[in-house]
């Protein structure tokens, strides 16, 4: 099963791909959503199309309680728009803690400054241990 995963913010967007018959995943890029624009969406359709994923995940900002931030609303109309320019399954993903891990591994190894593309693919391999541990 191939991945695509997206850590959305306001200002980047990370993107990891990953793979669940070798259970190894890849930063792959970050997007810069100002200088993007209108852009992205064919950027991120054109990576869909390239990667033919069996499953997009995108990162759920929960609160450390498990609640609903408020970043939500901005992260729901990403879901919901990804969800309508692909027919692949999109699910959200906890990403807690992942931006944190990321710029703690990223002292190590960063690329352009961004950790955006490393905290997805946390997200993406916690989704991938969960999925193949499971089956």
């Amino acid at each position: 099963m191939q991945i695509l995963a997206f850590d959305f913010g306001t200002q980047y967007i990370g993107i990891a791909v990953g793979q669940t018959i070798t259970g190894t995943s890849s930063p792959l890029m970050v997007l810069d959503v100002a200088q993007e624009g209108k852009a992205i969406w064919n950027t991120i359709a054109d990576l869909i199309h390239e990667w033919k994923p069996d499953q997009l995940l995108v990162g759920n900002p929960l609160n450390m309680d498990g609640t609903t931030s408020d970043m939500m609303k901005k992260v729901d109309p990403f879901f919901k728009k990804l969800q309508m320019i692909s027919d692949v399954p999109c699910e959200l993903v906890d990403e807690r803690l992942t931006s944190f891990e990321a710029k703690r591994l990223a002292q190590v190894n960063v690329k352009n400054g961004r950790i955006d593309d490393l905290a997805a693919k946390i997200f993406l391999d916690n989704w991938i241990e969960h999925h193949v541990n499971s089956n």
